[in-house]
């Protein structure tokens, strides 16, 4: 199970950026696809993106003058957050990919979440809620709306698009600016929270995450708790990287799917929904 959701989180990852002439020259891919959302948060701006981020997408609509409800975004997440919830997170997210891999550096005494968690995970919603929608509904800077999560907090963005962009283009490189290394800090931050910390900004402040953890209670990917066959050993919270009971498995919103309880089991009570 392991090997098989790294495999798929890299080819999934190859595949959606896979615009190699963006990164070889520093152009952003325009062509049709970008029309098109991609399930997890791969920034539009990324030269190699061939998708739109969906939580992008929802800002720009939002940003457009007068008020528009921005209906196929919306039924975007219910198609995805209804077949899969937060599977999009544990295998098909480029940026919880990144963080996967920081984790697994062998230096830190490795934790599965930071103190105050049971507040902190509300994070995420206060991001979805303030800097997504109200940021890009209402009047900030100004006179102007603003997409304000990818303006000011998304690491993705700054990861798969900011320095590509800044790498390639020496004239974006000249125009680089004190919101630039904010971004950057807020990046590195989060890249060095990652490698004892299991996914910090997944749990903590991914708008993206929140959206998909509503549909988790009933969407068609679920692993499924055999109760009456379940001994109690607590293996699974022991692998669970979200460190979750085998009652809050797949049915809380902190549950990404990445299956690793299903193969700590050894009752095999924990499998995934056929």
């Amino acid at each position: 199970m392991k090997r098989l959701r790294m495999a798929v989180q890299i080819i999934y990852t190859i595949l959606s950026n896979g615009y190699l002439y963006g990164f070889l020259n520093g152009k952003i891919y325009q062509g049709n696809l970008k029309y098109i959302c991609a399930p997890g948060l791969n920034c539009y701006s990324c030269p190699g993106a061939v998708g739109s981020c969906p939580i992008g997408a929802l800002q720009a609509v939002l940003n457009e003058q007068g008020f528009r409800v921005p209906f196929a975004v919306i039924g975007f997440f219910f198609l995805f957050g209804s077949l899969l919830g937060r599977f999009v997170c544990g295998w098909l997210c480029p940026f919880g990919l990144v963080q996967d891999l920081l984790h697994k550096i062998p230096v830190f005494r490795k934790r599965k979440r930071l103190p105050f968690h049971h507040i902190l995970k509300y994070g995420k919603y206060v991001v979805l809620a303030l800097l997504v929608c109200v940021g890009s509904t209402f009047l900030f800077s100004g006179f102007a709306k603003i997409p304000a999560f990818c303006k000011y907090l998304c690491p993705s963005g700054t990861l798969f698009g900011a320095l590509p962009l800044l790498g390639a283009n020496g004239q974006l490189r000249s125009q680089a600016g004190l919101l630039f290394f904010w971004k950057l800090g807020i990046l590195l931050v989060i890249l060095v929270l990652s490698v004892k910390v299991y996914r910090p900004f997944c749990q903590y402040l991914c708008p993206l995450g929140a959206v998909y953890g509503w549909f988790n209670r009933f969407s068609l990917v679920q692993i499924h708790w055999e109760k009456e066959r379940c001994s109690s050993c607590m293996a699974c919270k022991k692998a669970c990287p979200m460190d979750l009971s085998p009652e809050e498995i797949s049915v809380s919103p902190e549950c990404i799917r990445c299956g690793k309880c299903t193969a700590a089991c050894p009752e095999k009570c924990l499998h995934f929904k056929k």
